[in-house]
C-alpha cells in the first residue's frame, strides 16, 4: 500500500500541482481552467489503452464519449496552439496587477510569456491526475479505507513536493515569509482551493449525486476569465476563449455519454458496459 501511495502522490500532488502552477505561471486562469477539464478525455484514453473499459462504438453512449473526446483535445490543442489577437484590451485598473511573477526556473525563460510551454505543462498536469485518478480505482477496491489513503498520500505528496522544491530552489532568501498580498493569496488558495472546495464537492454530490458536481465544472472557464480581467488586469485572447468553449462541449459531450452508459447499466441495458468503472468525471483537478 505506501508504494501504491507514493505513487499516487507522485502523480496527484506532486507533478500534478508543481507542474498546473509553472504552467499557470506562463500562461492564464482561463487556460489552466481549459485544461482541466482534459481530465475526464485523458481518462477515457487510458482506460481504453489499459483496457480497463470496454468500449462499444455502436451504441449512442459509446459514440458520444469518442465525439466528446475528440472535440476536448482539439480545444485543447487550440488553446495551446493559437493564443489568438485580444477579444477587447481591458481597461480596468487591476487591484493586484502590482503582483510579481513566480521567479522562472528554466533556462529558456528569458521574456515575460511563453503561452504554448504553459499550455503544454498544463496538460501534463491533467493527464498526471487521470493517471491518478485510475490508480484510485483499484487502491480504493483493495483498500477500501479512502480517507486513510487520501491522508497518506497527501502527507507523501508534500514531503516529494518539499523535496523538489528544496532542489529546484537553493536561495535560503527566497524562503523567508513575508506578509505581504503574495502569502495572503498562497493562504487564501489553500483555503478555498482545498479545503471549502471539497467540502462542498462532497456535501453537494452526497444531497444531489455523483453527476451534479461535474455539471458546473466547465463554468470554472467563466468565472476565471472574470476575475483575471477585473482583479489582475489579464486580456482575453480569441484563441483562448473559443479554445474552452470548445473543450467545454467536448466536456458535456463525454459527461453524457457517461451519464447514458449508466443509465443503461441500472436498466440492465448495458451493452456498452464496463468490467472497471473509470472516473472520467473526477473532481479532484488541477488547477
Amino acid at each position: 500500500m505506501i508504494q501504491i501511495d507514493c505513487v499516487c502522490a507522485c502523480c496527484r500532488i506532486t507533478i500534478a500541482q508543481i507542474f498546473a502552477v509553472t504552467g499557470l505561471s506562463y500562461s492564464s486562469p482561463i487556460l489552466a481552467c481549459g485544461m482541466g477539464n482534459l481530465i475526464p478525455a485523458f481518462s477515457f484514453v487510458l482506460a481504453i489503452i489499459l483496457r480497463t473499459t470496454k468500449l462499444d462504438w455502436r451504441v449512442t453512449s459509446g459514440q458520444a464519449k469518442i465525439i466528446g473526446t475528440f472535440i476536448s483535445i482539439s480545444g485543447g490543442t487550440l488553446m495551446i496552439l493559437y493564443k489568438g489577437p485580444l477579444v477587447r484590451k481591458t481597461a480596468f485598473s487591476a487591484p493586484f496587477h502590482h503582483l510579481e511573477l513566480i521567479p522562472r526556473l528554466f533556462i529558456f525563460s528569458s521574456t515575460p510569456e511563453y503561452w504554448a510551454l504553459g499550455g503544454i505543462l498544463l496538460s501534463v498536469a491533467s493527464l498526471s491526475a487521470s493517471v491518478w485518478g485510475i490508480i484510485q480505482v483499484g487502491t480504493v477496491k483493495q483498500y477500501p479505507e479512502p480517507m486513510t489513503i487520501a491522508a497518506l498520500y497527501t502527507i507523501m505528496g508534500t514531503i516529494q513536493s518539499a523535496i523538489v522544491a528544496f532542489v529546484a530552489e537553493r536561495n535560503l532568501s527566497a524562503w523567508k515569509l513575508e506578509l505581504n498580498m503574495e502569502l495572503l493569496l498562497i493562504f487564501l488558495s489553500a483555503i478555498f482551493g482545498s479545503a471549502i472546495r471539497c467540502s462542498v464537492h462532497i456535501w453537494c454530490m452526497h444531497n444531489k449525486g455523483p453527476f451534479y458536481v461535474p455539471m458546473f465544472k466547465p463554468f470554472g472557464i467563466i468565472i476565471a476569465s472574470f476575475v483575471s480581467v477585473i482583479f489582475f488586469g489579464d486580456s482575453l485572447h480569441y484563441g483562448s476563449v473559443i479554445g474552452a468553449y470548445i473543450i467545454g462541449i467536448g466536456y458535456y459531450t463525454l459527461m453524457w455519454g457517461q451519464i447514458r452508459e449508466d443509465d443503461m447499466k441500472a436498466g440492465g441495458e448495458g451493452m456498452d458496459s464496463s468490467e472497471q468503472k473509470v472516473p472520467l468525471l473526477q473532481e479532484e483537478e488541477q488547477v
